[in-house]
């Protein structure tokens, strides 16, 4: 028999407590949806119109704002205006904006010019979480108390920022920046009850996502991620776009008709997931011109490296899960309805994938889940969900070498600390360089930051002891914070740097790293052989200073050639004979430092009696 609940003598019944509105939104680089959870299940929200999906176009015109479907059908006649696909741009450089021929660059700043003035992409991203935001109001009538945005796996710290940036500029509180394959995983597990290790195949619009995830309990694992930033629904795009100008030979277009000219390819691509072969109509945009005919089978093979960029991504991830079996594939993101990606993802994973959510969907309803439980709608114990960081983070060590101190495909959140010490005598502060990649050297890494911790006590080198703690939140932001252990001296940094990586950099990254494994690692011993050899020839010729009355002219000499030749080999690349070197130098040196040492000690005893010492002894 079940327990009712009573309220004690006197006391007086309170009502349970009413449910909380939380938003699980997916900000698309194509589209972006709004969802919530009610009575249970996802619902997603759609427009007066009954579309669920909102067109991630703004138009910023003289007479006003217009977002979605309106501002799409003005890209053609003010493409200025008009900006489209502004996710790829969040956290980048003015470098990569002027990349954009559709759009015009405000004189300075990260920033579009359109007629209302200089826009950037965090305003572009904040007008569209800001309409997402009033058709929830509008739809269900009650204030919002949170949301759940979902970011690429690949976005980095400054692209995370910059979206929670425009959310809070929109009026949104961010609960929490979701990962998208992580999101499509929650909805699949929760509404399939599924177990065992799946793969989430993201395509969207302007980045390609693959993770590898466990579901087991209501634990969701993400055990590697991987992808692509560079590579979307606008590549495939854009093969189209070529097709068309190669075959109607059309040139020097104006950028209305370069708008025109996507909006028909982008069409082509969609009507090509239904028919094999269609005929694309150009008098809107070049009258004159007729029709130009584009089969399916063209279409793939002008975009068959863009397939395989996908694939070896895949490949690369359930190496670095370790898995050997994938019970289940997912696909996310509109771009997975072309067939040939349904087919290259069977034949690669050896299964048919999931389809029972609609691709387009799948993200905002698992950000619609997690929010509810975020805002306290569910007990926190229904759903666990461990995300990763993408890329390892660490700091510049003396050599110009990386220490790695949260490796990729960490959970996350997490902190890390790790001990280090100062390499010169004397030294009374430390620049900390925090670096991000795969690689052995700094050089060949991304730079994050740099901060620096002053107040470090003037001590041989080696003896001073410094705590340096990296903390990545749920968010996968950074905070780097470096403690000397005697006066407690603190200096801390969070990450928030000035623009994202560059279009390819963080695929370019991950794949360097497996590239250059070897070359990386052997740079690294020679590097650190090196150190090693600067250290033992200042601590031989600080020695030598001091205490060089302590060896003959014979041995002083012989140990000077040993230094000497030490030298040298440090100027090369050979790291065989520089380890030979270093231990040829160091056997040299023992004869020196044996005798400091007894001369140590005879200055330390002098003057005190031999019973003193028995006496203390015996103490």
């Amino acid at each position: 028999m079940a327990l009712l609940q009573i309220a004690e003598p006197g006391a007086v019944a309170q009502e349970p407590a009413s449910r909380k509105l939380a938003l699980g939104i997916d900000l698309g680089t194509t589209n972006s949806l709004v969802a919530h959870v009610s009575d249970g299940d996802v619902k997603v929200l759609p427009d007066g119109s009954g579309n669920v999906c909102l067109p991630s176009v703004v138009h910023f015109g003289a007479e006003g704002t217009l977002v979605g479907s309106a501002a799409e059908a003005l890209a053609v006649s003010a493409p200025h205006d008009t900006i489209a696909s502004a996710k790829r741009y969040l956290g980048r450089s003015r470098e990569e904006l002027a990349a954009d021929s559709y759009t015009k660059l405000a004189e300075s700043g990260l920033a579009f010019e359109t007629s209302q003035g200089p826009v950037t992409p965090v305003e572009v991203s904040a007008a569209l979480l800001g309409a997402l935001r009033d058709r929830a109001l509008s739809s269900l009538d009650m204030p919002i108390a949170g949301a759940v945005i979902t970011v690429p796996a690949y976005f980095d710290d400054a692209q995370r920022l910059a979206t929670r940036q425009a959310a809070e500029l929109s009026g949104l509180n961010v609960l929490r920046l979701l990962n998208e394959p992580t999101a499509a995983a929650v909805a699949y597990g929760l509404d399939s009850g599924e177990e065992g290790v799946v793969a989430v195949y993201d395509l969207g619009g302007g980045t390609f996502d693959v993770s590898i995830l466990r579901l087991e309990r209501g634990v969701f694992e993400v055990l590697a991620t991987g992808g692509d930033s560079s590579l979307g629904g606008d590549d495939f795009d854009q093969r189209i776009v070529t097709l068309l100008r190669d075959e109607a030979s059309l040139h020097s277009l104006s950028v209305a008709q370069e708008r025109a000219l996507l909006r028909c390819a982008r069409s082509a691509k969609e009507a090509l997931t239904i028919a094999s072969e269609i005929e694309v109509q150009l008098d809107s945009i070049i009258s004159g011109f007729g029709a130009v005919t584009v089969t399916r089978q063209a279409f793939n093979s002008a975009c068959a490296d863009l397939v395989n960029r996908s694939l070896d991504a895949c490949r690369q991830c359930v190496a670095d899960a370790g898995v050997s079996q994938i019970d289940q594939i997912v696909l996310v993101g509109g771009s997975t309805r072309m067939p040939i990606i349904g087919e290259v993802v069977a034949a690669l994973f050896g299964k048919e994938p999931l389809n029972s959510i609609d691709p387009d969907r799948v993200v905002a309803m698992g950000a619609a889940r997690q929010a509810d439980l975020l805002i306290g709608n569910r007990d926190a114990e229904d759903l666990l969900l461990l995300d990763v960081i993408p890329l390892s983070l660490g700091v510049e060590t003396y050599g110009g070498l990386v220490e790695r101190i949260v490796p990729r495909n960490t959970t996350i959140p997490v902190a890390r600390a790790q001990e280090f010490t100062t390499a010169k005598d004397g030294q009374t502060g430390l620049i900390v360089h925090v670096v991000q990649g795969e690689r052995e050297r700094v050089e060949d890494c991304r730079s994050l930051a740099t901060f620096e911790l002053e107040g470090i006590p003037p001590m041989v080198a080696g003896a001073a002891r410094l705590e340096v703690t990296f903390q990545v939140d749920a968010d996968g932001l950074l905070e780097v914070k470096a403690q000397e252990a005697t006066t407690q001296a603190t200096a801390s940094v969070v990450v928030k740097p000035a623009f994202g990586l560059a279009e390819d950099d963080i695929a370019t990254m991950l794949r360097a790293g497996y590239e250059h494994a070897s070359e990386d690692m052997h740079a690294r011993q020679l590097a650190e052989a090196k150190v090693e050899a600067e250290q033992l020839v200042a601590g031989i010729r600080a020695a030598v200073t001091s205490d060089g009355d302590l060896l003959s002219g014979t041995e002083h000499e012989a140990l000077m050639t040993a230094v000497n030749d030490l030298v040298d080999a440090s100027q090369g690349n050979n790291i065989e004979s520089l380890r030979k070197a270093i231990e040829v130098t160091g056997r040299a040196s023992e004869l020196l430092a044996a005798r400091r040492m007894d001369r140590s000690i005879k200055s330390a005893l002098g003057g005190i009696s031999v019973a003193t010492l028995e006496g203390e002894a015996e103490s």
